[in-house]
């Protein structure tokens, strides 16, 4: 990525190692370094999803933990069947145009990200209806138990300037104003005056995408007050700077084929299967015989923790998933099952077949590359290799549904869990199923737990999907991902600069960073 020129002006000489130039800063202003730029900044189509997509004001909030606390909606209400959601609005917001944010404007908005079939998935709404200015009436085709989720990070657009460009020019009525953006460099916001939920104390914010490593070279050189950096550099001292580890449920993880490759092939033309992984055997000796904290330590300088689902840590995780390192029980699973090296090459086989295969991370990640290449050492012990390899993406995308991967999920909302395992989406040309999960009784689960009236039973049931003591998707049941560690997210912040209380992150590379970002303030 290009640093934007907007850093670069006044720069007088290369630090020294460690040092930071100590650039004056506005105290009303910040400049945040991340390494994920967004493809939109329109919430129908995925701007802030899982997050806070500040620039627009969402019905509801999540507190900080994952309780639900009321924003433009100042009530809702569930109808007994399950079936029709009632919101009431409040009558102090305004879209940054001076028009007042009506009911009609909600109902616009959950119609076209339903439309919209992205990201922001409403394809189970029925209708959404205006039913005065300040009530709007939402109507499923079955109940829901994760509406509410979606709600807390979709936010209104205004109907009335929605247009094909709104992605690139959004207008909102939340606590940021849009101000300009230079693709592949920055994105400028601006505090809105007239937000209800108070003026931010940092007036204005230029949000710049950068690599890791050149998101630390920002922070030596003092041109940046917050960036978003990889674990594998978050030990570099920078005088003027601290480091901040935010917890995450942002997991790491391999996929592991679980069907054999007998010549098929996805939609698009990608080869199905791998015969090593297809075995259930080979995958719960991969999970039992690595050692995730050592991992954490290792690979991640103990930035992270041991990772055991894709929501460890979340209200609706089943704890009984999280498994101990076994390395004694991993080699009997396998010779169990008649995998022994006969030829002396450290590598087990059966039938003339070879427990090797190969697992695929995106290049440049610094992180995947060393959790993958560390779980690949401790697996060898086993007599399981795996050859790690870097690619970009779109060489991933046509090898996933054949060969590991080094995988990335995690995200406030238990959908997700319905997403990664559902037999509907298995083999899909998208990164949720590609090692072709499918099961009638995991399936059972997630249906009802999707469809449950209370957020007990709903909780009941993503527990059980996970492992409801025969079976489920934990790595002692059917076992289609070994997860292996959830990432803190290592941010450099200059001194006397608070951040808030960061909520717990999910998945994402330094956008959960700023979904408090009307909290921040310098202290010094």
């Amino acid at each position: 990525m290009i640093m934007a020129v907007a850093l670069l002006a006044g720069c007088e000489k290369k630090p020294a190692e460690g040092e930071s130039k100590g650039v004056a800063q506005k105290k009303d202003s910040v400049v945040i370094v991340i390494g994920s730029e967004p493809s939109t900044l329109d919430p129908t189509k995925g701007w802030g999803h899982g997050n806070s997509p500040i620039v627009q004001s969402t019905l509801v909030k999540y507190n900080a933990d994952l309780t639900f606390t009321k924003d433009l909606a100042t009530d809702y209400r569930l109808s007994e069947d399950g079936l029709t959601w009632t919101f009431t609005l409040r009558d102090d917001a305004y879209f940054t145009d001076g028009e007042k944010v009506k009911a009609g404007d909600v109902a616009f908005t959950i119609q076209t990200a339903k439309e919209a079939m992205g990201s922001v998935d409403l394809t189970y709404v029925k209708d959404a209806i205006a039913k005065d200015d300040r009530t709007v009436e939402v109507t499923l085709n079955k109940p829901m138990s994760v509406f509410l989720n979606t709600m807390a990070s979709l936010g209104i657009v205004p109907e009335h300037a929605y247009g094909a460009d709104y992605g690139t020019n959004p207008i909102g009525s939340g606590p940021y104003k849009f101000v300009e953006w230079r693709p592949q460099e920055q994105i400028l916001f601006t505090a809105n005056e007239n937000y209800y939920g108070g003026v931010p104390a940092i007036k204005n914010v230029t949000v710049v995408f950068m690599s890791e490593d050149a998101a630390l070279a920002a922070v030596q050189s003092g041109q940046a007050d917050v960036a978003y950096t990889s674990a594998t550099l978050g030990k570099t001292k920078v005088s003027g700077y601290h480091v901040e580890a935010i917890p995450a449920v942002d997991n790491r993880g391999f996929t592991l084929p679980v069907l054999p490759a007998e010549g098929k092939k996805t939609e698009s033309g990608a080869p199905i299967g791998n015969n090593v992984t297809c075995n259930l055997e080979i995958r719960q000796a991969i999970a039992y015989a690595i050692d995730r904290q050592q991992v954490a330590d290792v690979a991640l300088n103990g930035f992270g923790r041991p990772a055991y689902s894709e929501n460890d840590g979340m209200p609706w995780n089943n704890p009984e998933v999280a498994i101990e390192t076994n390395v004694e029980y991993a080699k009997k699973l396998l010779a169990d099952h008649g995998w022994k090296d006969s030829d002396g090459d450290g590598i087990v086989e059966r039938d003339g077949v070879k427990a090797e295969f190969t697992c695929m991370y995106p290049a440049g990640d610094s992180a995947r590359q060393a959790i993958a290449m560390a779980a690949a050492e401790q697996v060898a012990k086993i007599g399981i290799r795996i050859n790690v390899e870097g690619l970009s993406w779109d060489n991933i995308m046509p090898r996933m549904f054949s060969e590991a991967v080094l995988m990335g999920w995690g995200s406030s909302t238990p959908s997700e869990t319905y997403y990664l395992y559902r037999s509907e989406g298995a083999l899909l040309d998208d990164f949720y199923n590609p090692e072709g999960y499918v099961s009638q009784v995991t399936d059972g689960y997630l249906n009802a737990a999707m469809e449950a009236l209370t957020v007990e039973d709903a909780y009941a049931n993503w527990k059980k999907a996970q492992w409801d003591g025969k079976t489920g998707t934990a790595m002692q049941g059917e076992c289609p991902w070994v997860w292996i560690v959830n990432l803190d997210h290592v941010t450099y912040v200059r001194d006397g600069l608070s951040i808030g209380t960061q909520p717990l992150h999910g998945h994402g590379h330094g956008l959960p960073l700023i979904q408090n970002l009307e909290t921040w303030t310098w202290t010094e």
